[in-house]
Formats: C-alpha cells, structure tokens, sequence
C-alpha cells in the first residue's frame, strides 16, 4: 500500500507526461534513448518497452500517446523489481516509474 501511495504521489505531482521540444528549442537534457518496441495503457498509465545497450527494460510514464517503432528520450529513474500492475494482472520484473518521456521527432 505504501508503494500505491508513493506511485501517485508521485504522478500527482509529475505534470504533463510529455514533453515535445519546439522548433529551436535546445536538445534534450534527458541522458537516456531507446527505440519502442512494445507499450499498453492501463488505468493512468503508460506501460513502454523500449530497447537500451544492455537488454529491453520497461518505463511507466502517465499516460500519453507513444507507438511501438517511436524513438524516446528518458530521465533516470529508481527501478523497481517484482512490480505487479493490477491493472494489467502481470509482474514485471524490473520496471522504471518516470513522470516524462520525449518523444523524438523523426
């Protein structure tokens, strides 16, 4: 239960989910990329496998519209392991709670 709590606490306080850089805008200070190679909503969130230099790992952003091929850019964040979305009925092993993507325009 405190988990739930700290999750939408979190988002509550995340803003939009987001963040599309505008024309001359400077490049993004977010440190990580990957390529969308799977993604689902549920409840209020984004659920975003993307692919990184190691192996696939999974994001959970709030909900916003991303598609499997996109390119993202994403900040750090605490993993969680074992993480079960009720939602979905599944346990991800290792999944990432962020409050903002970027997706990369093409």
């Amino acid at each position: 239960m405190k988990t739930i709590i700290t999750l939408l606490a979190l988002f509550a306080l995340a803003g939009t989910a987001i963040a599309e850089p505008q024309p001359g805008a400077p490049a993004s200070q977010y440190p990580n990329q990957g390529k969308v190679l799977d993604t689902m909503d549920a409840s209020i969130y984004t659920y975003i496998q993307v692919t990184t230099d190691n192996s696939p790992v999974w994001l959970a952003a709030s909900k916003t519209k991303v598609a499997k091929g996109d390119t993202i850019r994403y900040p750090s964040g605490a993993p969680m392991s074992k993480f079960y979305s009720k939602s979905l009925n599944r346990t991800f092993d290792t999944i990432i709670f962020l409050d903002k993507i970027e997706v990369v325009k093409k």
